[in-house]
């Protein structure tokens, strides 16, 4: 029985257009304590070479939603990922717009679990799921 009183949430990104891990994407955590009640960030990293986020904070006590923002944009327009290079071109000569500026994955947790959520992350899909 864990005598936890609040969930752990780690995350990394794998650019699947690339088969590499997405490194440099800015990932913000924010909190709920009730269904309808306001988001309360709780903390900011970004991944690391490998794709991983570590060092999110833990969620305050009573938290039962949990949203991971990854800013991707910056990761696509930045030349970062290399799977931009085959990007439609955009009038002005560079990449076009990035179809998804931000992915926000919203999940429920309860006290003493821990949650890692990987992002598979492509210029024009994405999928999540609970990993280990």
């Amino acid at each position: 029985m864990s005598t936890q009183t609040t969930a752990s949430v780690s995350t990394h990104i794998l650019d699947t257009s690339v088969g590499r891990p997405a490194a440099g994407v800015p990932v913000r955590l924010s909190a709920r304590s009730a269904e309808q009640g306001p988001w309360t960030e709780v903390g900011a990293s970004a991944t690391d070479a490998d794709g991983r986020c570590k060092d999110l904070p833990a969620p305050p006590e009573g938290t039962i939603l949990v949203r991971l923002e990854f800013g991707t944009e910056e990761y696509f327009l930045t030349g970062r990922a290399e799977s931009q290079r085959h990007a439609p071109e955009h009038r002005t000569g560079g990449p076009g717009p990035v179809f998804f500026p931000e992915v926000a994955i919203v999940f429920a947790v309860e006290a003493g679990e821990h949650y890692h959520v990987p992002l598979l992350l492509n210029p024009f899909g994405y999928s999540v799921y609970r990993g280990s």
